[in-house]
């Protein structure tokens, strides 16, 4: 088949797209990737890229057209202009240099924000081909449980433009069962809406790499490691209080690795408490590194900010965390939260309660090494039964056959 995938992220940027376009390029696919200049997190286009553009034209197969776009950058404003850039140059420079070629497919990858499914529907509409657009995360809800837009006039005019991309689309794929029910507030009964969860993009065997030098083994010290953005959804000045409640303790350490707007914030507060010698902020480092951070940690954490959107998420690092067979923890509300308790994989507390989550660390901190081992266990099964990744590829995989197939005249 002819796959078109559109997506303002891409290799060498760190996210699920990379190790689907690769997968399905592998399976025989013809694959393209439309996307702009890589610049997440840190705000500036990749030194790498700009010292060697022609590197980054295929990935596993792959071929990949580039973009020109406004760099992501640090203020609010710029971010803004990041997207709405993508979404313009997507449109007009994207739609010319695809001209010519034909595809049986539109895949979008809508992480944030929900204005690359503009050009994914627009793309879409010129090469007649039915359009499958993956949401992450929930626009416009998202902008008001960040803070990032307060005006409701300006949340209605972008309820409403989720609302024209959605009904343009043949088949929206929701990353959370609640999800589901939340699109088709927007959708309305046109496009087809289904479930449709991340899988760990993480691909190693958790069992035979080494575990990270970066953080050496303390026995009997629970070493708590986070992985992935630093934003506002991930509640970090909660993250902190636990942390500073629990400062005395010499049998918790707390390890960061990633990246984000918040990391500076993060790094001067850790100073500002006196938690420089629990926590440890590492840094970004790129994917294939994590199963070995993984392995260094007794317990993986996952957080969201309070909010009912929130509680509709299942974060996606929560299935790279299952993959990995550590017990997880929980500060978070909703299906994410339930998902952990019900499996016995991990503890929780509910999002935003620093003080829950200080109980639950201190609680798993004085269980035996081999329950917790039983919690990873039972995280393994989980991610094994639900979410594996060739399982999930191979659907989608039968869904754009299926669509393919139907568009035909």
């Amino acid at each position: 088949m002819r796959i078109l995938i559109v997506s303002q992220y891409f290799w060498p940027e760190n996210f699920r797209i990379n190790d689907l376009a690769g997968e399905l390029a592998g399976r025989g696919h013809s694959v393209t990737v439309l996307t702009g200049l890589p610049s997440y997190p840190g705000g500036e286009v990749f030194a790498e890229y700009e010292s060697d553009p022609p590197r980054f034209r295929k990935f596993r197969g792959a071929d990949v057209i580039r973009v020109p776009l406004i760099p992501r950058g640090k203020s609010r404003v710029q971010v803004a202009l990041n997207f709405v850039s993508f979404a313009l140059s997507a449109m007009i420079v994207g739609a010319w240099r695809l001209r010519g070629r034909q595809f049986d497919a539109v895949f979008v990858f809508a992480p944030s924000p929900i204005t690359v499914g503009l050009p994914g529907v627009i793309l879409g509409k010129l090469k007649k081909t039915p359009v499958v657009l993956w949401v992450l995360d929930q626009w416009p809800e998202t902008l008001q449980a960040v803070g990032a837009v307060k005006s409701r006039m300006i949340l209605r005019g972008v309820g409403s433009f989720v609302s024209f991309i959605y009904r343009r689309c043949s088949v929206i794929l929701g990353q959370s069962r609640g999800f589901v029910s939340q699109i088709r507030r927007y959708s309305g009964p046109h496009p087809v809406v289904e479930y449709f969860p991340n899988w760990s993009d993480v691909a190693s065997d958790f069992e035979r790499v080494d575990a990270a030098p970066e953080v050496p083994a303390l026995p009997g010290v629970l070493t708590v490691l986070f992985a992935g953005n630093i934003g506002d959804a991930q509640d970090f000045p909660a993250i902190l209080d636990a942390a500073e409640i629990m400062k005395d303790r010499d049998d918790v350490r707390w390890i960061v690795v990633g990246d984000g707007h918040k990391a500076s914030w993060v790094a001067g507060e850790v100073q500002r408490r006196g938690l420089t010698g629990r926590m440890s902020l590492l840094g970004r480092f790129p994917l294939e590194r994590m199963p070995s951070f993984f392995k260094s940690a007794d317990a993986l954490l996952v957080s969201l900010r309070p909010d009912p959107v929130f509680a509709l998420t299942i974060p996606g690092k929560v299935q790279s965390y299952l993959a990995a067979g550590r017990p997880l923890v929980g500060m978070m509300d909703g299906e994410g939260a339930e998902l952990i308790a019900s499996s016995d994989a991990g503890l929780v507390c509910s999002a935003g309660d620093a003080k829950g989550l200080a109980a639950i660390l201190v609680k798993l901190a004085e269980t035996p090494a081999t329950e917790r081992a039983l919690m990873g266990a039972r995280a393994k099964r989980l991610y094994e039964g639900e979410f594996e990744r060739d399982r999930q590829i191979s659907r989608l995989e039968a869904m754009f056959s299926s669509l393919g197939a139907s568009s035909q005249p």
